[in-house]
């Protein structure tokens, strides 16, 4: 039997391989003779970049500006002439502490820079994973990165930052890199918010980052100003579904270059080929740490076992929590599944030994599912 292994990471416990590999040896206690393809995947925000490298990708490190400043060592990935990114990993989260004084100053310049990077390094197509990021500065920090001003009434050059935008007066585009031009732009995005308004990238997302209301209120404004300079400077208005991912990221690069904004999984099954390693497989398992509602809505797990009832292959699923029903899952052709939590102590047992109860997890539902197969 050919066995697609394809989970996402376990988040805050297992990376995607390593919940691959535990899978993997939970399954050949029940299946030894299987042949097991292990290959991580991801919806186009965190762990995306793993995914690649364990197709071939080749790591690249570029040193590059903190999302305050601070100097951050991001890695990206490089397949032949395609440049694979996750914004997070220069311009994320993890670098600050959030407050209202972060939030209000994080910009995504070292996203920026990791751009500048792959097109250094002769990439002809590149991909941003976005999510997981402490700016809400509407991609104004890459853009400048890459040669933009922002510009004050005065014509001086403001400081970095969301905040900033609020005094935003002309967007000068002369010195943007004119590579730009002749790269393909592929941004993950699975969020449907809009840049700006009550469902923008300040209102729903600015809490997470440190922004009490009143600042979110501020930061939304200076959304619409940038709206407003976006337009002004390249007359395509980036209040559209999407805009609003990653504290607005996309919306500078729709205006200013041929980006395209694709859902996230289907952007990352199209790198990792896994059309092709459905297809050869007999049986897939994928899984996650959290398999609830937010599932259904573009996640890596559900969008792979959708693509496999599309073949007719059975799906097992792994999760550290399942909250979503039976017939819910068996929506999605998912035939078995089992939770860290069904089989460990407790939560904190689980999470503290996540590997062990996953491959003991997997072993309890391809047991089960080998049994019901030999009953039909």
């Amino acid at each position: 039997m050919k066995i697609l292994i394809a989970p996402d990471k376990f988040k805050g416990t297992l990376s995607g391989a390593g919940a691959a590999a535990a899978l993997a040896e939970g399954i050949l206690r029940v299946l030894p003779e299987a042949e097991i393809t292990a290959q991580p995947i991801a919806d186009g925000g965190e762990g995306t970049l793993e995914a690649v490298l364990a197709t071939g990708g080749v790591q690249q490190e570029t040193t590059v500006r903190g999302p305050i400043d601070d100097t951050v060592t991001a890695s990206w990935a490089l397949t032949g002439t395609t440049a694979v990114i996750e914004t997070a990993r220069a311009s994320g989260l993890e670098f600050v502490t959030p407050t209202p004084a972060t939030a209000a100053a994080a910009h995504c310049f070292g996203s920026g820079q990791l751009l500048a990077a792959a097109l250094d390094a002769g990439a002809t197509e590149i991909v941003l994973g976005v999510g997981g990021s402490a700016m809400t500065d509407g991609g104004s920090g890459a853009l400048r990165a890459l040669g933009a001003k922002v510009l004050d009434s005065n014509g001086d050059e403001l400081p970095l930052g969301g905040l900033a935008l609020a005094r935003a007066a002309r967007l000068d585009l002369s010195g943007l890199d004119r590579r730009l031009r002749d790269v393909r732009l592929r941004i993950a995005v699975d969020v449907q918010n809009p840049l700006h308004g009550p469902d923008g990238a300040a209102h729903v997302f600015g809490a997470q980052k440190g922004a009490d209301q009143g600042l979110r209120e501020e930061l939304d404004a200076a959304l619409v100003r940038w709206a407003q300079v976006l337009m002004e400077a390249t007359g395509v208005d980036v209040q559209r579904p999407g805009a609003g991912a990653a504290g607005g990221f996309p919306a500078a690069f729709i205006a200013c270059t041929a980006a395209a904004l694709e859902p996230g999984f289907d952007l990352v099954a199209d790198l990792l080929g896994l059309d092709a390693k459905l297809a050869a497989a007999d049986l897939v398992v994928t899984g996650e740490g959290s398999l609830d509602s937010q599932s259904e809505f573009g996640k890596a797990p559900l969008g792979l076992a959708d693509r496999a009832l599309a073949l007719g292959l059975p799906v097992l699923a792994v999760a550290g929590r399942i909250t979503l029903s039976e017939a819910a899952l068996q929506g999605h052709g998912v035939l078995g599944s089992r939770s860290l939590a069904d089989i460990a102590p407790s939560v904190e047992a689980a999470m503290n030994d996540a590997g062990r109860y996953a491959a003991d997890a997997a072993e309890a539902v391809s047991s089960a599912y080998l049994s019901l197969s030999r009953q039909a």
